[in-house]
């Protein structure tokens, strides 16, 4: 897994550095020497972070695919890389010249896992912070997910994340004590640069 993980970091910085000097006209191909298990089917995310200095390090844009029965792991990670760059709403295009200063991470999904409660107050029995990511979903235009990192990163406890990923789904912050609410739970396998274009490890 590791190993496949760095593949998929190196290769999604290709991916976005073809399409931004290409002027976004490139198709880009599927390596054929790729590891075996990047041909199986996952849910990935690619996140970009822009480096300001030491202690500063700015979202820069982050998409993915939760389930992709018609794709497979690596040609999720390329798509959601160009997606990252270019497709985020909320921020501008990425450009060349930025890539300098902007590491990449990748998160490997895990399948989806409905949390069977039978009130909200048990959730904080099936959820740990760092480990589980989450979906909240109240109906097929109203689905939100958060990475596992986001709630560390953020120094979110469990009820604040609650709240997060509702209003992630376009959902009210409390929906989640509303049994109505689906809450899945995932887990993500992290690899991300340590500085940009530089070595790579799983975190």
């Amino acid at each position: 897994m590791s190993y496949s993980g760095e593949y998929l970091v190196k290769l999604a910085r290709i991916a976005i550095e073809t399409i931004l000097k290409s002027n976004k006209e490139t198709v880009i191909p599927v390596p054929t020497d790729a590891p075996e298990d990047l041909f199986d089917q996952s849910g990935v995310f690619v996140t970009l972070h822009k480096i300001k200095n030491s202690m500063q390090h700015d979202l820069r844009g982050c998409i993915g695919r939760i389930e992709s029965p018609n794709s497979t792991l690596i040609q999720s990670t390329i798509k959601s890389a160009i997606d990252a760059a270019i497709n985020d709403p909320r921020f501008p295009v990425v450009t060349m010249d930025e890539m300098g200063q902007i590491t990449i991470e990748v998160t490997i999904l895990t399948v989806p896992e409905l949390i069977k409660v039978t009130n909200s107050d048990e959730y904080k029995n099936h959820i740990i912070i760092g480990k589980h990511g989450l979906i909240a979903q109240r109906s097929l235009y109203q689905r939100g997910l958060l990475l596992p990192q986001v709630p560390v990163e953020q120094k979110w406890d469990l009820l604040q994340y609650l709240n997060h990923v509702c209003l992630k789904a376009g959902l009210p912050s409390h929906s989640w004590r509303d049994m109505k609410t689906k809450i899945y739970r995932f887990q993500g396998f992290i690899f991300g640069e340590m500085s940009p274009n530089g070595p790579i490890i799983m975190k």
